[in-house]
């Protein structure tokens, strides 16, 4: 299998462009090409033809992974992240299903960024007010209520509308807004030298196929599923305290909650973690059962 230290390596916002251009050195693959080096792999395991297979898709990786990017995290980060789980389908993908790399590849690359998001959500600094936790995850959805996502700082009429509708502070609405300020249009020149060339120029044209749009439905719906399933691990008092500060739409307070149970503000935080890795737990493995099963050859 391919291994990270062979791959191009991204160093921080500034070595974007570079990065970019080193990845389009990679060739794109026809179908028989690939399922040719899949074959290799499988039957052989032909690491030079599994690390075709993963140099063929960088680009794949570096467009899915700009999506991502409005969570104030490194793109580096989420790149490097995309590329585990790009060779995570390298080294599961059967060529005989009749899928192409590609539509398989999504699924695990969009798995591991978010994994990866959910892992950082702790670390980022966003607040510790259920208004501005609310804040961090609805600003996107706000702003685009109000044709907003020019980037920038807001004007003032619109922090003010924004923070009248999330219950935040104005000036929580302008820190977040920098914060997650990290989005960069596709349009936007790569070079600043007058070169042609936009980022979009440089990845994979992946119009969406009706394999593509019909995968990307069943994965939000086995994840729903997933959820679902993984929230009846949870006694009644954890299911309640998780639903509460993680689900709904304004988050309860610990001293709500606290009062509520009467317990401590740290024993509430206590049962959110566990019933948060409980559920963590479970949804991995929902997933990993259908993904199992969808494996499976049809008999």
């Amino acid at each position: 299998m391919a291994r990270a230290a062979t791959l191009p390596v991204l160093n921080g916002e500034s070595g974007l462009s570079r990065y970019l251009a080193e990845i389009r050195k990679f060739p794109m693959l026809e179908p028989e090409q690939e399922y040719m080096l899949a074959k290799r792999w499988r039957e052989h395991d032909d690491r030079d033809a599994a690390h075709k297979l993963v140099t063929s898709h960088l680009r794949l990786v570096a467009k899915i992974a700009m999506g991502y990017r409005g969570y104030g995290l490194p793109i580096s980060e989420v790149v490097s992240e995309g590329n585990v789980g790009l060779m995570q389908a390298v080294k599961r993908f059967e060529p005989e299903k009749g899928f192409r790399l590609a539509t398989y590849a999504m699924w695990w690359i969009k798995a591991s960024i978010q994994e990866y998001i959910l892992r950082s959500w702790s670390l980022v600094k966003m607040g510790t007010t259920a208004n501005q936790k609310k804040l961090f995850f609805n600003l996107r959805k706000a702003k685009s209520r109000i044709s907003a996502l020019e980037e920038g700082d807001l004007h003032p009429d619109q922090v003010k509308l924004i923070a009248s509708r999330l219950g935040v502070t104005e000036q929580d609405v302008v820190d977040m807004n920098r914060r997650l300020g990290g989005d960069a249009s596709l349009n936007a020149p790569i070079r600043d030298d007058g070169e042609p060339g936009e980022w979009q120029d440089w990845l994979v044209d992946q119009s969406p196929s009706q394999e593509a749009v019909m995968a990307e439905h069943e994965e939000l719906d086995h994840r729903r599923a997933a959820l679902q399933g993984a929230i009846g691990v949870l006694n009644p008092r954890e299911r309640r305290i998780f639903e509460a500060r993680r689900l709904a739409e304004e988050p309860m307070t610990l001293e709500d909650l606290a009062a509520e149970f009467g317990v401590s503000r740290e024993r509430v935080r206590q049962i959110e973690v566990r019933a948060f890795e409980k559920v963590q737990a479970a949804v991995k493995g929902a997933i990993a059962r259908q993904e199992q099963a969808t494996l499976q050859p049809a008999h």
